[in-house]
């Protein structure tokens, strides 16, 4: 089953990341660069099923965001507030113009921070009463904290979604991001997606795991990606080049286990067909998985599309690990990164490919600018 979203026009001019590379995008497109592997070993303290992780370096609430406001905050949220701050101020620490407090900010996720809910339902079963527990701690449990945190800290007043769709999450984000504008909800939207790196987090993910994945002990990650969505003529009102249009969008769903791939050649092969774009066109290829299986059945549906000499295939997931909900999110800026200062890149058209274990099969084509 697939479903349609056809959208011209709109340019990404800004963006963002918190990444197991660094604070900042300079330092994420360095470590793409490079095609260095950010995991890092855990050590005895961390009570999980995996050996190594992919943590964004020295990131702590406090330190990066101060000391006002962050007292309850947890990871995911504060990965996210910090991400739409880099992506609000300029090199001076101003905000950068052409944002006014009406802009929309749509976030994906996928629970959350599932960190705090277990932790918060833990203390109603073991405090003295089931009602002792810090309620400063319990908005923490909700889907949408990190969205309307990152609201509040940044003065976001513009439409306010929280989208969960698993490992897709940054694609329907940015599906969102542009019905907001061609309803005329906002002229001017921040779309991303964040995850955390956590104990509960690592310990679902393992009993989710098939046994290759197991064998493997894929690396999870963590962070958060925000971009900026605007028209040409806004992103040229306020002195922004326009970084990529996007072209459009398509989604599938799947039922069987292994008929993900099929559904995402589908979805690829329509989406070409919509944009109008030919296979050759399509020049850089940013794909969803690390793990060896499941990455090697995704580039085996594209090969189908796109013949044995298909486009330029950019690593992300193996290098920042399987940051699920802000996979695709964080895929979108590597094509960024990867295009970022060279004219050579102009006009050709990368794609962007998510094919989520729970069923959710997406790709977008963008026209880097």
């Amino acid at each position: 089953m697939t479903t349609s979203t056809a959208v011209r026009g709109p340019l990404i001019s800004a963006w963002s990341v918190v990444s197991p590379f660094g604070l900042d995008a300079a330092d994420f497109t360095a470590g793409l660069d490079a095609g260095r592997a950010a995991a890092e070993a855990l050590g005895d303290d961390w009570r999980v099923p995996v050996k190594s992780a992919c943590l964004v370096p020295g990131f702590s609430n406090r330190e990066v965001l101060g000391r006002k406001g962050t007292r309850s905050m947890d990871r995911v949220t504060g990965l996210a507030v910090a991400a739409v701050g880099r992506l609000l101020g300029d090199a001076a620490g101003e905000r950068i113009p052409g944002v006014a407090e009406d802009a929309a900010l749509v976030l994906g996720t996928n629970t959350g921070s599932a960190q705090s809910i277990m932790d918060f339902t833990r203390d109603s079963l073991v405090q003295e009463k089931p009602f002792f527990v810090d309620p400063a701690r319990f908005p923490n449990t909700v889907m949408n904290c990190a969205a309307g945190q990152s609201a509040i800290r940044h003065r976001l007043r513009g439409p306010n979604t929280t989208v969960a769709g698993g490992r897709a999450s940054g694609l329907l984000a940015l599906n969102y991001a542009l019905r907001l504008k061609k309803s005329g909800h906002a002229d001017t939207v921040l779309f991303g997606a964040v995850e955390e790196f956590s104990p509960a987090r690592a310990w679902l993910e393992w009993h989710t795991w098939d046994s290759e994945e197991r064998a493997a002990q894929t690396v999870l990650g963590e962070g958060a990606a925000v971009l900026l969505l605007e028209s040409g003529e806004a992103a040229a009102a306020h002195g922004r080049d326009g970084l990529a249009e996007v072209l459009g969008l398509e989604f599938g769903v799947y039922h069987d286990p292994g008929s993900g791939p099929e559904v995402l050649a589908a979805c690829v092969r329509q989406l070409l067909d919509r944009t109008g774009v030919r296979p050759e066109e399509v020049r850089h290829h940013a794909d969803s998985h690390p793990g060896a299986q499941r990455a090697e059945a995704e580039r085996a549906a594209l090969a189908e599309v796109f013949g044995a000499d298909g486009p330029r295939r950019l690593p992300c997931a193996e290098l920042i690990g399987d940051t699920n909900a802000a996979a695709a999110a964080f895929q979108i800026a590597a094509v960024l990164a990867v295009a970022e200062g060279r004219r050579d890149v102009r006009g050709q058209v990368a794609l962007i490919t998510s094919v989520d274990r729970d069923g959710v099969v997406g790709c977008a084509l963008l026209r880097l600018c």
